[in-house]
């Protein structure tokens, strides 16, 4: 179908591949929950100053000059503190500055794409340096070594590269071994990612013009597209996701379509009302999001400058999610569904994830004030890595013995 199809239901569905229908529809869940109106959380907004000063404790212990970089998946391939992507980059023979940013977007989309909750059974140990790692760093190094080992190229004379060929035929079992992944060290919803990649090559294939300007079709291709929608070398981190949105979309399997598109990361709740095709519908875009933030630095790197990082929201995963469970925000108002998993898709898990989008805006603003520092100076990507997402960790150590979240989410390993 057409980018443009004019047609009432496509436009209702492009209206919600954005990071406003995230945040617009977010807040109505919080509105209704301020006014007692959700069936399975309760908010209280009392607790919020007691949160953000378990946040401010965090972000001055890790950065005490507020010294933060913004939340992305860059910092992950930095666990233990070698910067594996700088050294890297640094020793190719980049044939110029675009060709580097084509490959760190293959690296960081396909690490995204990867990044769902690994589980607390699953590690990854480094060859390079006999570490091991768990949850996102051990899937980020686990990925990195993949990228340069060349497991997502087709073309064995240059591995650092992802590519159509590569992904599409990437098979579970190559995965599986690449993840050190097997019985005795299971990693959730292995297949699940493997499908995942599956479907990245063959969309990048489908779109040549979006994924293959300067290139054979891959998913760094993506990097000229933006480039030509860069005007005087400035973009918006809306405009990225927006892109990511549109064409990344048929990657996520078997999810609500409308008007012809996929609207991936969205899900139905029966009390966001509406007259249009869009009843129901709750979007939350969290890796697309978590792509975006990712796609900021290789961006400036190559000399564009990515504007209004407030324009996306923040992320709707179970670190942030359980900060506000285990600061007393939310409340589950039949406390033994904590006792229980609970499908992606249940309505618990839903008004959770929007809650958790629209509170951190609202813990945002009460983080600054603690800090002294702007919403330009400390924008809300800041905010996550300073942050609302390692302090969500750090509670969950605190209060489980085994860094769980607060709640079970059943998950395929292409949302959580």
């Amino acid at each position: 179908m057409p980018d443009t199809d004019p047609s009432p239901d496509a436009a209702a569905a492009r209206s919600l591949l954005s990071s406003h229908a995230v945040r617009e529809r977010a807040q109505t869940i919080l509105q209704l929950g301020l006014a007692g109106r959700l069936e399975h959380f309760a908010v209280d907004l009392a607790r919020l100053p007691a949160c953000a000063d378990e946040v401010v404790a965090t972000i001055r212990a890790e950065y005490p000059t507020l010294d933060v970089p913004l939340h992305s998946r860059w910092r992950h391939f930095a666990a233990g503190g070698l910067d594996r992507w700088g050294t890297m980059a640094e020793a190719i023979r980049w044939a110029d500055p675009r060709e580097r940013a084509r490959a760190a977007f293959d690296l960081a989309i396909v690490s995204v794409l990867l990044d769902a909750g690994a589980g607390a059974a699953w590690h990854y140990e480094e060859g390079r340096t006999g570490e091991s790692y768990t949850r996102s760093e051990g899937l980020a190094v686990a990925s990195f070594d993949m990228f340069i080992g060349g497991a997502f190229s087709a073309r064995p004379d240059e591995p650092f590269r992802a590519d159509a060929g590569g992904l599409a035929s990437l098979s579970v079992t190559e995965l599986a071994r690449g993840m050190q992944a097997s019985a005795q060290n299971p990693l959730l919803g292995l297949e699940g990612r493997a499908s995942l990649l599956n479907r990245l090559g063959q969309v990048v294939a489908d779109r040549p013009e979006i994924f293959g300007i300067a290139d054979d079709p891959r998913p760094g291709g993506l990097f000229d597209y933006l480039i030509g929608r860069a005007p005087n070398e400035q973009i918006t981190a809306a405009a990225i996701l927006e892109a990511l949105l549109l064409y990344l979309g048929p990657v996520w399997p078997g999810r609500i379509a409308l008007g012809g598109l996929d609207l991936g990361d969205t899900w139905r709740h029966p009390a966001i009302r509406t007259a249009d095709a869009r009843d129901s519908l709750v979007p939350f875009h969290k890796l697309s999001q978590w792509l975006a933030y990712s796609l900021v630095e290789p961006m400036e790197e190559a000399g564009i400058a990515v504007t209004e990082l407030d324009g996306l929201t923040g992320l709707p995963e179970y670190r942030n999610g359980g900060l506000f469970i285990d600061t007393g925000v939310l409340a589950l108002r039949e406390p033994t569904e904590a006792s229980r998993p609970h499908s992606v898709d249940s309505a618990l898990v839903v008004e959770w994830r929007a809650l958790t989008v629209a509170l951190l805006d609202r813990v945002g603003e009460e983080i600054r004030k603690r800090l002294g520092v702007s919403a330009e100076q400390f924008p809300l990507g800041k905010v996550l890595e300073g942050g609302t997402w390692a302090t969500g960790r750090r509670l969950a150590r605190d209060k489980r013995p085994d860094g769980e979240p607060p709640l079970r989410v059943v998950s395929d390993g292409t949302v959580f």
